[in-house]
């Protein structure tokens, strides 16, 4: 499934929302169903409803909730309201600006902050308070203000923000190229054999939880984009490790898919099945001790620590760096002190 357009007006005075192309290997699957797992934060309830109003269209021919999708299926999403995302309001939010001139700006990004408005996630996000304290941002390729690169709403760290349309084509040249430079800090389940390595594997959409990326290997390789991530081992506790991950290439989720495809889920990644015990012993002591790690870092273990690229005027080469947040270095101090008492 592909999502292949932004948001339009429909003739009829509905706004299309959403649209996605069908895989060609999908099976027979209720519409409902399966945009249910193609849209985060919706309701079946809300899904159906649209159905009802004559909002689901397939082909451009609208269908009732138990429709069952095709392959190569053209589908679209449509409300009476315009998307929300059409409707950007700037909100008065504090930044962490790490470095601002004339042409960009390097903000660190707390954890719960969404980068850019979607569904379900209105207002609080990164884009709001950029246009608040910023005018006429440039847009991107897809009309978000500012943007040259995204994180994940629960992933803390580094994002450079254009504010020229020079800048936003230098450095979306620059990431597309893979000239940029973009180190993360993980916690992993398990213990990472390898002191370091490559995962060399393309990524795509899950076919069966299109909320999930995945890797596609071998004669299904045309289901991903490539997708090239760099480990390197920074501390071992036993059942966890510290690692470093520098992204050669920027693929939606793609460290958190990349290491649970190696077997090393990101402690607490809900999405992806890391938050639960995936390692370790079955002494009541021991799954209190990580339901106490998962109570301090609510979140998947990963933060986006050092960011490089060429200034787009200057041209010189600058390099930024944050520290871990609070909440995982608390974590990652819970399994230090837990390693060192387990080997006493």
């Amino acid at each position: 499934m592909t999502n292949i357009s932004d948001q339009s007006k429909a003739e009829d005075e509905r706004y299309e929302h959403f649209t996605f192309k069908v895989d060609k290997g999908q099976s027979p699957l209720r519409i409902d169903k399966f945009l249910i797992n193609c849209i985060e934060n919706i309701t079946r309830s809300k899904i159906q409803n649209a159905a009802k109003d004559g909002g689901i269209l397939v082909n451009d021919l609208s269908v009732k909730s138990n429709y069952k999708v095709r392959p190569h299926d053209i589908i679209s999403v449509t409300f009476e309201h315009p998307s929300y995302e059409q409707l950007l309001v700037a909100e008065d939010m504090p930044l962490d600006i790490v470095y601002e001139d004339d042409d960009l700006l390097v903000v660190n990004k707390p954890a719960g902050m969404v980068v850019h408005p979607g569904h379900g996630n209105y207002s609080g996000t990164l884009i709001n308070g950029l246009i608040f304290h910023f005018d006429n941002l440039p847009n991107n390729s897809s009309d978000r203000p500012g943007l040259v690169h995204r994180i994940d709403k629960d992933t803390t760290g580094l994002l450079v923000v254009a504010k020229t349309e020079v800048a936003m084509t230098h450095l979306s040249k620059q990431f597309a190229d893979k000239t940029s430079e973009r180190d993360y800090v993980a916690l992993v389940w398990g213990n990472i054999e390898e002191d370091e390595g490559t995962i060399d594997a393309h990524i795509g959409r899950h076919p069966k939880n299109r909320l999930q990326n995945t890797v596609f290997l071998d004669d299904e390789i045309h289901n991903g984009r490539p997708a090239v991530t760099h480990f390197k081992v920074l501390e071992r506790f036993g059942y966890v490790t510290l690692v470093s991950c520098k992204l050669e290439t920027g693929r939606t989720h793609q460290i958190r898919v990349h290491l649970k495809h190696i077997g090393h889920t990101l402690f607490n990644d809900e999405r992806y099945g890391g938050e639960r015990i995936l390692k370790g012993t079955t002494f009541t002591k021991y799954k209190q001790f990580v339901d106490n790690c998962f109570k301090v870092l609510p979140r998947q273990a990963l933060h986006a620590k050092t960011l490089g690229f060429e200034h787009p005027t200057t041209k010189e080469f600058m390099r930024f760096s944050t520290d871990v947040p609070q909440d995982m270095v608390q974590c990652i101090e819970k399994w230090r002190h837990y390693a060192q008492h387990a080997t006493d």
